[in-house]
C-alpha cells in the first residue's frame, strides 16, 4: 500500500481517491480507514495545504494593589461628521481606582501620538521605574518598536492581550461603554476640535462625579488620591446616626456601605478567589465596642424592654 502511495501516479492523492482509482482496475488493496491507519503510523497523515500556524500566546494576569501598578489603555473610533469619517480617542486607564490618567483625540492613530500621551500621563502621575506594568491589546500602535524604546527607557513592563481576546483588556472596554452610553454623547462629531471640547467636559465628570459601581461608589478620584478613607469614615457614621434614630428599621442590624476592592486583576488564576472588598486606606471606620453597643439596643427596641433615646456614644 505504501508502495503505491509513493508512486508518482498517487504521490499527490488522498487515500479515498486512490481507493476509488484502484477499484475501477479491479484491484483491492484494504479499506480506506486502513490506509489511513497505516499513513498514520508511518507519520505520513500531514496537511498539504498552506494553513495560519496560530501561535500560543499565555493569558495575562495582572493584579493591582493600589493605584498606579497597572495601567489600560486602548483607543477606540469616534464617528465623524459623514460617514467613514473617524477621529480617534486615546484612553489612559488605571484599573485600580478607574481614573483616567490621560486623555486625547486625534485625528489618526500612530504610534508616536501614543507614545507622547504615555510618557506625559507618567511624568504627571511621577511614575518611577518598575513600578508600572502598562496593558493593551495587539495593535500596531501598542507593539510598535517606539513602544518598545519608551518602556525600557522610562523601567515600564508591557503586557498585551491574546489576539482576538477582549475579555483580556475589560476595564478599558468597560470605560469605552459608559463614554458611547452616556446621555450627553452625541454619537457623531462635527470635526476635531468638536471632539476635543466634548472630552474636556465628560474627562473631568468621569473622574470627579462618577460613582462607579467597580470601587463602592466612590468616584475614581477620590480612589486614585487616596480620600475614599475619610469619605468612607463619613458615610458609615451617617448610618450608624440613622441606625440609632431607628433600629427597627434595620432587620439586619448596622448597615455598612459599600468598600473599595482590596485588589483587582485581569484574568486572575483558576485557584485565586475573589477578594473581598476592604475598607479603603484612612482612618478607622468605628469601634468595635460602638456597634456592639448598637446591635444590643436594636435587639432591645424590637423586644420592647427599652425605649431607645437616640443618643449615640461618642468614639472616645
Amino acid at each position: 500500500m505504501l508502495d503505491y502511495f509513493h508512486s508518482p501516479r498517487f504521490i499527490d492523492k488522498s487515500p479515498r481517491e486512490m481507493f476509488s482509482t484502484l477499484l475501477d482496475e479491479k484491484t483491492y488493496l484494504c479499506s480506506v480507514r486502513t490506509m489511513y491507519r497505516v499513513l498514520e503510523q508511518n507519520q505520513e497523515v500531514l496537511e498539504r495545504r498552506k494553513v495560519v500556524r496560530k501561535t500560543h500566546h499565555q493569558k495575562p494576569e495582572l493584579l493591582a494593589t493600589a493605584p498606579n501598578q497597572v495601567w489600560s489603555w486602548d483607543i477606540t473610533k469616534l464617528l465623524g461628521p459623514v460617514k467613514w469619517s473617524y477621529f480617534y480617542l486615546y484612553v489612559l486607564l488605571d484599573i485600580f481606582s478607574r481614573y483616567v490618567v490621560g486623555w486625547m483625540v486625534a485625528e489618526r492613530q500612530t504610534a508616536a501620538l501614543g507614545k507622547d500621551l504615555i510618557a506625559e500621563s507618567c511624568r504627571k502621575q511621577d511614575i518611577s521605574p518598575d513600578q508600572l506594568t502598562i496593558h493593551s491589546d495587539r495593535g500596531p500602535q501598542m507593539k510598535s518598536k517606539l513602544l518598545v524604546n519608551l518602556y525600557a527607557d522610562l523601567g515600564l513592563t508591557r503586557s498585551l492581550n491574546r489576539p482576538y481576546v477582549s475579555n483580556d483588556n475589560p476595564f478599558s472596554e468597560s470605560q469605552f461603554k459608559t463614554t458611547k452610553h452616556h446621555p450627553g454623547y452625541p454619537g457623531r462629531f462635527g470635526c476635531v476640535q468638536d471632539a476635543r471640547g466634548y472630552f474636556l467636559d465628560f474627562v473631568p465628570w468621569y473622574n470627579d462625579e462618577h460613582y462607579h459601581s467597580g470601587i463602592g461608589f466612590f468616584t475614581p478620584r477620590q480612589v486614585h488620591y487616596g480620600l475614599a478613607g475619610q469619605i468612607y469614615v463619613q458615610r458609615q457614621r451617617t448610618l450608624e446616626t440613622a441606625f440609632a434614630a431607628h433600629p427597627e428599621r434595620f432587620v439586619h442590624g448596622l448597615p455598612k456601605p459599600m468598600q473599595v476592592p482590596t485588589a483587582v486583576w485581569i484574568n486572575p488564576p483558576p485557584n485565586q478567589k475573589t477578594p473581598q472588598q476592604g475598607t479603603p486606606t484612612g482612618p478607622e471606620t468605628s469601634d468595635q465596642s460602638r456597634t456592639s453597643y448598637l446591635n444590643e439596643c436594636f435587639s432591645a427596641v424590637t423586644r420592647q424592654e427599652i425605649k431607645f433615646s437616640g443618643e449615640v456614644p461618642s468614639l472616645a
